[in-house]
């Protein structure tokens, strides 16, 4: 069986964790073409792989009005640049993996999934919690019917106060308008998760949130615009030269140091967080999106799950409890407990390690590993990530984003006949 050819469109962060993971995989998939802007990252996926120097571009479109050269291409760009490319790849007929969310607005959601359908693309969503090592064991604890009917759900992701600073405050997904909102950002993950795991389409939703904390008016006495000029930066947690300089001196030299300079120096951080982004002081930015939110759901069946995105927290795995008609189980990523009401004995399951380590306990690399076997077989069974499928997570995700800013109940029925 041959490899398949893969076009990678969009270098950073995402795009690089995928151009690593297909070494892993070389035996089925090469890298063939990148583009992307900035010439660092740009370059570093094609040396990577080896890739010719007439593949690698600037500009995905150049690569786009070719002729089809490849079986598929991988999209990691910026949130409000997934559409556009993903429409033009799956009309040359290409496979496309995308990296969530699918689309800023239902509308375009709704195109693209269609558009994909035409066309017979093999297409899956970066919804990567599906595919851990973690989840796996937790559906196979579930769909053995060990704790019964599934009845309510709670589930928590903690962001990280520093990492919420990184990218919801001073970073590139700051804005509402420059990106999407941080629920469909951050936590179309965990809705589709949710979705995953207790097995029906969502019914209402309600939401809460607002951005209360990472603003001007909370701004300390005596605080700098930039860190740097900071008297009082030694006592702040949202440190910027503690964050970026700690990783540079401990060698951790990844996605959160290059997203400040291509040039893991501290000399190069330094200059950067003197003029760029990610100095200034996160109570002296143009941030708008909620730091923290709360979403409420009706399932069909009639289960309910209450999630809760917490931007001010100790960074740390998700955390689910799963009430069941039979037991409940709790899990946090690594471990698994199954109580049981009959006997009240509690269990631990053991979650397997991942084949190939991640940052999502095995699901970046199974995600790929599956979709690259779905385009060389044409057996599409393991991807659990499809167009359809993210289109009702993106739905919901909407859906609560209005239950938010409008106060109110929404029930899905009207909102996917209205929107």
């Amino acid at each position: 069986m041959k490899r398949v050819s893969v076009i990678i469109v969009g270098g950073g962060g995402r795009g690089t964790i995928y151009a690593r993971l297909l070494r892993e995989i070389s035996e089925k998939a090469e890298v063939v073409a990148v583009a992307e802007p900035r010439e660092f990252f740009r370059e570093r996926i094609a040396e990577m792989h080896g890739v010719p120097a007439e593949n690698v571009v600037p500009d995905w479109r150049e690569l786009a009005s070719r002729e089809k050269f490849a079986d598929a291409v991988i999209i990691a760009t910026q949130d409000r640049m997934h559409f556009e490319p993903a429409l033009a790849f799956s009309e040359k007929k290409y496979h496309v993996l995308l990296e969530k969310p699918l689309a800023p607005d239902l509308a375009s959601c709704r195109v693209l999934a269609a558009t994909v359908s035409a066309n017979k693309t093999i297409f899956s969503v970066c919804h990567v919690l599906r595919y851990t090592e973690f989840t796996r064991a937790l559906k196979s604890v579930i769909d053995a019917g060990t704790i019964g009917k599934i009845l309510s759900v709670q589930h928590l992701e903690p962001v990280g106060h520093w990492r919420f600073a990184h990218s919801f405050v001073r970073g590139n997904w700051r804005r509402e308008a420059d990106s999407s909102p941080v629920l469909l950002q951050k936590s179309t993950h965990d809705l589709d998760w949710i979705r995953y795991i207790v097995g029906s389409a969502p019914r209402r939703v309600s939401s809460f949130g607002s951005l209360i904390f990472f603003k001007k008016e909370n701004r300390p006495a005596g605080a700098a615009e930039r860190c740097l000029d900071c008297e009082i930066e030694a006592q702040c947690p949202y440190s910027a030269p503690r964050f970026y300089l700690e990783r540079i001196r401990s060698g951790d030299t990844g996605a959160y140091v290059e997203s400040v300079t291509g040039t893991p120096t501290e000399e190069s951080v330094l200059e950067h967080l003197r003029s760029g982004p990610y100095g200034r002081c996160v109570f002296a930015c143009d941030n708008d999106v909620a730091d923290q939110q709360v979403v409420n759901v009706e399932f069909e069946n009639g289960a309910t799950a209450a999630f809760t995105l917490a931007g001010c927290s100790k960074y740390g795995d998700r955390r689910v409890t799963i009430f069941g008609s039979l037991g409940e189980i709790y899990g946090d990523g690594e471990r698994l407990s199954v109580f049981s009401y009959l006997t009240g004995e509690t269990r631990e399951i053991c979650v397997p390690a991942p084949a190939v380590a991640d940052r999502h306990g095995g699901g970046d690399f199974n995600l790929l590993n599956e979709f690259v076997d779905a385009v060389r077989s044409g057996n599409t069974s393991g991807i659990v990530s499809g167009a359809e499928v993210s289109l009702e997570t993106h739905a919901l995700a909407f859906a609560a984003e209005l239950s938010r800013k409008q106060n109110r109940v929404v029930e899905m029925k009207d909102f996917l006949s209205n929107a």
